[in-house]
């Protein structure tokens, strides 16, 4: 029996090696969710590839812990008629930043900074920091700062940073004039070097008060090097990565794995896709799909640089919805990652760029309101995504942790299809509930003898 479960659970979830298949697996059923429909997930993410759409994507489900679905679809590189596997690569970009979070948590739960730091007492150029404004005409005054920004607005894209590539006025403008770096190109200037020039540039608002999806993630990894005392990269690998035994995770890929990374694509135009070019532009955007991910690298992106897999990023997931462990290992307190995935978007007025129903905590993307959000999901679900079309989610409700990697720019809309296609297969409890015993008939015993009364006491005199 034990013999065919396993042979069924490797024919619904695909064969992956041992090497990067490190979490326990399960039969869906047995965590509460369908074999037939999750048939709808693999034919819809079919469909992307048969449509031209995307060239492959790799889909991994958990819930309760284990594996349920691990499948890979289409190619890694069409030209080259290599068939996408599990095990392939990413560039997950944007995915980067809620790693990033995490290490800013853990020097926080070390006591080696605070939410409330002003990012200048870290980093003394963003002491001086101005906000653009628009002033008579089409001029821009700078106006000085009512508060210094602190880690917790850089945390929650609060700092009134911008992304050069997001931003077509002064303050993008001003990126360009200095060279700031997007973390999506080659940058010959070290992390250090890149927010000295950020701090420099004006700010798009007054820190705290609106939200703008920024550079401010890889501020705090300069943040992290001098927090630490260590450099970016080798805080990640040491702190974060092998800890949790995500073993094909980092900034840069060896020449030995090379052959894994997957290709990117972008629209030809005629309703099909191509290889991206290396470097190519999109509007304010730079991209080096190719030559960014190889060694030596000097500029460590906190917001965008690296590159996972699948089962490596789920390592990272579950450990997030373990409350901060994984097989023994603790990074985090169930506290602080309730601290992360709480709203810290609230008392913002008016829409926040994120979309219906969905605030901000500190580095990752939560839903508030199921209703307003129009989704498939839970109230509480978080996660994040990333500009090649990578995504993933936590849901500690179901205790599902769901990855998607995809390699396309502009996104291929992989993401909401996913999404929805997970949720329907759902079909019941993470686990089976235990049935209760019914309460066991008390036991007749025979009646005790009543206690002797004892003489009251003699008043006294």
């Amino acid at each position: 029996m034990k013999r065919a479960l396993t042979i069924v659970t490797l024919l619904l979830c695909g064969p992956w090696s041992a090497a990067t298949q490190t979490l326990p697996t399960a039969s869906p059923e047995s965590v509460g969710m369908s074999t037939a429909r999750l048939e709808r997930l693999h034919q819809g993410m079919q469909g992307f590839i048969t449509r031209h759409e995307a060239a492959g994507i790799v889909t991994l489900l958990a819930r309760g812990g284990k594996i349920v679905d691990f499948k890979a679809f289409g190619s890694q590189d069409v030209d080259k008629g290599l068939a996408l596997k599990t095990d392939a690569i990413f560039r997950i970009a944007s995915m980067t930043k809620p790693v990033t979070s995490v290490a800013i948590m853990m020097l926080v739960e070390d006591g080696r900074l605070s939410l409330t730091d002003p990012v200048s007492r870290l980093i003394p150029a963003f002491r001086d920091t101005r906000v653009a404004s628009k002033g008579d005409g089409d001029t821009v005054r700078m106006d000085p700062v009512r508060r210094q920004m602190t880690i917790r607005d850089l945390l929650t894209h609060r700092s009134g940073l911008s992304y050069g590539f997001l931003d077509a006025g002064p303050v993008g403008d001003a990126y360009r004039r200095a060279g700031v770096s997007d973390g999506l190109t080659i940058t010959d200037g070290t992390i250090a070097e890149n927010v000295d020039k950020l701090a420099h540039a004006p700010l798009l608002s007054q820190p705290g008060a609106e939200w703008h999806y920024s550079l401010g993630v890889d501020v705090l990894g300069r943040v992290v090097e001098i927090a630490s005392g260590m450099p970016f990269d080798v805080f990640l690998r040491e702190k974060i990565f092998a800890p949790l035994k995500m073993v094909d995770t980092g900034f840069e890929v060896p020449d030995a794995k090379w052959s894994r990374l997957v290709t990117v694509y972008t629209p030809d135009g005629s309703g099909g896709i191509r290889v991206m070019k290396d470097p190519e532009a999109f509007g304010n955007t730079h991209m080096s799909p190719s030559q960014y991910y190889r060694a030596p690298k000097r500029y460590f992106s906190g917001g965008a640089g690296l590159v996972s897999t699948a089962s490596d990023y789920a390592r990272f997931a579950q450990m997030l919805l373990n409350g901060g462990e994984l097989d023994g290992v603790r990074l985090l307190s169930p506290k602080t990652i309730a601290l992360m995935t709480a709203s810290h978007t609230t008392d913002l007025p008016g829409p926040q760029g994120l979309g219906p129903g969905l605030e901000f905590g500190l580095g990752f993307r939560v839903v508030t309101d199921l209703g307003d959000s129009q989704a498939l999901g839970s109230e509480g679900l978080y996660g994040w995504s990333g500009i090649y079309g990578t995504n993933f989610w936590v849901d500690p409700k179901e205790k599902l942790v769901a990855i998607m990697m995809v390699q396309k720019y502009p996104g291929a809309n992989v993401a909401p299809a996913f999404q929805t296609l997970t949720y329907q297969a759902i079909v019941g409890p993470p686990a089976p509930v235990p049935a209760r015993p019914a309460p066991a008939r008390p036991r007749a015993t025979a009646a005790a003898p009543a206690p002797t009364a004892k003489p009251a006491p003699a008043a006294s005199r």
